[in-house]
């Protein structure tokens, strides 16, 4: 009879990798937490401050670049934290057409007071990576969210879905992130009510 692909030696190695997730997704939610609890912010507004607190941004786009991340996702973020009096949007002086982004006093007292954001933990980490070993890294971890059926979801910014996204946010960011979303062959997920 023929072996499972997950016995011997390759279920050693998918446990491996399945504890390795759970455990960053585990510390994640906690760092989410940790800005919610204690700045009453998402991760995602936690990580731009601290972006922000490194140097200001002369525009959505610089900013988005030092995320990582598409315009249209950062400035939804940016918008909150200007709402709530975290960030100030500027003109430039340079030409006095641009928008320079710079945190706010409340700002930076919401920046030193709480850790480092998941974000910026991974940012850090991957930068640590020798230049092969990160190329490696990106290509298998390509494939693996290929794999999952989830290569073509918007890779928004991190904690950001849920927070604020109104009395049935959480299930409801959710059925708007998955619709459509692959789930084996032939099959497709659809939201409710649509």
């Amino acid at each position: 009879m023929a072996r499972s692909r997950v016995d011997g030696g390759s279920a050693a190695q998918i446990a491996s990798v399945v504890n390795s997730l759970r455990r960053v997704v585990r510390a994640f939610r906690a760092m989410a937490q940790v800005a919610e609890d204690v700045l009453g912010i998402s991760g995602a507004q936690h990580f731009v401050l601290q972006r922000l607190a490194e140097a200001p941004a002369l525009s959505l786009n610089d900013l988005a670049a030092r995320t990582l991340t598409h315009k249209s996702s950062v400035s939804v973020v940016v918008k909150r934290l200007v709402d709530r009096g975290f960030v100030r949007r500027q003109r430039s002086s340079a030409d006095g057409r641009g928008i320079v982004l710079t945190l706010t006093p409340s700002g930076r007292r919401a920046v030193e007071q709480a850790p480092q954001s998941a974000q910026t933990r991974m940012f850090a980490a991957l930068r640590r990576f020798p230049p092969r070993d990160l190329e490696a890294f990106a290509g298998l971890f390509e494939r693996f969210t290929g794999e999952l059926g989830v290569g073509e979801l918007e890779p928004t910014m991190l904690f950001e879905d849920e927070a604020g996204a109104g009395r049935d946010g959480p299930r409801r960011a959710v059925r708007r992130t998955y619709s459509g979303f692959d789930t084996g062959p032939g099959r497709k997920t659809r939201a409710k009510g649509r």
